[in-house]
């Protein structure tokens, strides 16, 4: 078996750079000729690739480059980097799912101060919408506790969406304490992050 396995490539239709499939979005037709993301990769249909980031999927939907990839006429939402962003969060959303099925999760700030405490948080969670003060406060135990190179903070969620995930009501603060899904959680979350940080060019 060779020592290192070939990375999958794909060419972005903005940028025409080739990089692998993880740094990129993949967006196929419906039966309707309408484009929409696929961000399992795993749709049937025709595609094409963009670059995982907001502004160039903007990019891709302003110059065209859609109908272009395709070479064919194509529909397109209105806010095609906005819709691509609701389904990355969705998948996030259906990892944090599974961690609460698995019971690999607290909530309540409390228990998510206690498990930072006796070192057995995995990712901190915040809603994005939380109150200042309860940010702060948290975040002061994790400079404390010395973690904030370390602990993943999942933070761009609001907690109407986390509240969905866990199944809570008005959930600010959870936290991931083990299992697989919380490293599947984390690698959605940081592609979230990729997708919409503005530096990515």
């Amino acid at each position: 078996m060779p020592a290192n396995k070939q990375i999958a490539t794909r060419e972005c239709c903005v940028t025409k750079a080739i990089l692998p499939k993880t740094d990129l979005i993949r967006f196929v037709v419906g039966p309707d000729g309408q484009i929409f993301p696929d961000v399992t990769g795993k749709a049937g249909g025709r595609g094409v690739w963009v670059t995982a980031t907001a502004d160039a999927v903007a990019e891709a939907q302003n110059k065209k480059a859609f109908a272009r990839g395709l070479k064919m006429a194509v529909k397109l939402p209105d806010d095609l980097a906005g819709l691509t962003q609701s389904h990355l969060e969705n998948r996030l959303i259906g990892a944090l799912q599974l961690a609460r099925k698995g019971g690999f999760f607290v909530m309540g700030s409390a228990k998510v101060r206690s498990a930072l405490e006796k070192d057995k948080a995995r990712a901190l969670i915040t809603a994005r919408d939380a109150s200042d003060d309860g940010r702060r406060k948290m975040m002061q135990l994790v400079r404390v506790l010395e973690l904030e190179e370390t602990l993943p903070h999942i933070d761009l969620l609001s907690a109407e969406q986390l509240s969905l995930a866990f199944g809570g009501k008005n959930v600010i603060h959870a936290a991931l304490v083990g299992g697989a899904a919380a490293n599947s959680a984390i690698e959605q979350y940081k592609r979230l992050v990729r997708y919409v940080a503005k530096d990515n060019g």
